[in-house]
């Protein structure tokens, strides 16, 4: 378990729930970010992007219930367990995770 690996706290991201990602995740660009704030309004509090570009644009990130990322990206579910806090980047072979309590403190 990711969690265990990296000494994280679990915190459920139910398959019922929302995250907001990105349309170039679907298309398979990488490498892929991850990170998740408090969880609100149905919402898992993960947002999911693929690239380098992070765009302002209201419409940069669309929702997604939990249940259907395996259709957007295989493999990313393991991630979506980590605490509000926490981020992660994969690319290929690649995975880095670790937390960030500075997006946290700017909500």
């Amino acid at each position: 378990m990711i969690c265990e690996k990296y000494g994280a706290k679990f915190f459920a991201a139910a398959d019922k729930l929302k995250l907001g990602i990105s349309k170039k995740v679907k298309e398979g660009v990488f490498p892929i970010n991850g990170l998740r704030l408090f969880p609100e309004e149905g919402t898992s509090g993960w947002f999911i992007r693929a690239g380098d570009e992070f765009s302002q644009d209201p419409d940069f990130f669309v929702p997604l219930h939990i249940e259907h990322i395996d259709e957007w990206v295989p493999n990313i579910k393991k991630y979506l367990g980590l605490a509000p806090g926490w981020r992660f980047l994969i690319a290929d072979d690649y995975e880095d995770l670790w937390f960030d309590k500075e997006i946290l403190n700017d909500i």
